[in-house]
């Protein structure tokens, strides 16, 4: 087969004992086809048999296939994958993504080129459709909820899991990845390119793993992400220091407990002088309030899949009516306030009725259980 000298696209993919996952993305990948692509794996020092199975995958691959070794850390491997990338567009994927389409590549990247055509420079990067592989195929609203927040274009609802397309050239613009932390280093950069460009969905879907979901419960995960985006977004430094408590690598994932978080937390801010503790509060608030667009957008999502259990936020009446409404209204400080009141009321019922349920565990198992067999 002739190949080109420099492919048009460059996929990075950063791993870590992943011989469990990868080989569905290897398969996947070669299936891919009507473009020339390289396969860059950076691997952050894996004591599985991740390193062997991808060198065996390489002999016998239709396209290149390089193994890299860095230090461990998402970001500081995404940056050695793209200082070893040859092609002039870059496509960042996790390890535990794949394609069920085998044209989704070609088709993205054609949509992607197209954009940048459109929009006359390079500062454009692309995202796909995210569906979530779960072991349970029974439609479920939490995620079909993010399954359809991440369709979207608006800031925090990008993340790495959707995969990352970029022009070689915008990347040297805004990149490379933070590294100042084991996580995060994808919400910076999806951040930088809507500070400085646009986001585009691309019109292929990619499938990622919901094991994480699963082994820790999507809505304690999802609970703790929300804590650590709005101490990202509020420059809570402290708290971001509990760096390996607060993402585990998937290896480690099992059953979340939010307490000793929320405890922390706690102390935290108790430590903190009384002005700097109300100025978290109030910030925390501003955070809260700047995505309270959500609970709107949650009610299409969930009205959608009243009418079609398939649908993924394409409908989006409620936002579109009141949006403009509940900003009139709550952006400005009474509103902000509000929302700080709000969030400070939701912390301690929440810790609070965690610490009932470490303390009467039986009572609450009783009573959960009770509740689970009267529903159909």
């Amino acid at each position: 087969m002739n190949r080109r000298a420099t492919p048009e696209l460059s996929i990075i993919v950063p791993t870590y004992n992943e011989s469990t996952t990868l080989p569905t993305l290897l398969a996947s990948l070669g299936k891919q086809r009507g473009l020339d692509f390289e396969l860059i794996i950076a691997d952050g020092g894996s004591d599985d048999a991740t390193s062997s199975m991808v060198e065996a995958f390489a002999a016998g691959a239709i396209f290149p296939v390089t193994l890299i070794v860095s230090m461990a850390g998402r970001g500081r491997q995404l940056n050695a994958g793209a200082a070893k990338a040859s092609g002039n567009s870059l496509l960042f994927l996790h390890a535990d993504s794949c394609f069920a389409d085998p044209h989704a590549l070609v088709d993205g990247l054609f949509f992607f080129h197209q954009a940048i055509d459109s929009r006359g420079d390079h500062a454009v990067a692309g995202h796909f459709a995210l569906c979530f592989a779960r072991s349970e195929a029974a439609t479920s609203r939490g995620y079909a909820f993010y399954e359809s927040k991440a369709r979207l274009n608006r800031r925090g609802c990008i993340h790495g899991d959707q995969g990352f397309l970029v022009r070689r050239a915008f990347f040297d613009h805004i990149g490379p990845f933070d590294t100042s932390l084991p996580f995060l280093e994808d919400e910076h950069f999806a951040d930088a390119v809507s500070d400085r460009g646009e986001w585009v969905l691309l019109p292929a879907e990619i499938q990622t793993s919901a094991r994480r979901f699963e082994a820790e419960g999507l809505l304690p995960r999802q609970i703790l992400n929300a804590l650590i985006m709005n101490a990202a977004a509020i420059g809570w430094a402290s708290f971001l220091r509990l760096a390996p408590g607060l993402y585990r690598r998937q290896g480690d994932a099992g059953r979340l407990d939010l307490l000793p978080f929320f405890r922390q937390l706690k102390q935290l801010l108790q430590d903190m002088p009384r002005k700097e503790r109300l100025r978290t509060w109030y910030r925390s608030g501003t955070y809260v309030r700047d995505n309270g667009w959500q609970l709107l957008f949650a009610v299409d999502v969930w009205l959608g899949l009243r009418k079609n259990p398939s649908s993924r936020g394409e409908e989006t009446s409620i936002i579109d009516r009141y949006e403009r409404w509940f900003d009139r209204f709550s952006e400005n400080a009474g509103g902000r306030l509000l929302a700080a009141g709000a969030v400070w009321v939701w912390f301690h019922i929440t810790l609070k009725s965690m610490e009932l349920r470490g303390r009467f565990p039986a009572y609450f198992h009783k009573k959960g259980k009770g509740h689970n067999e009267g529903c159909d």
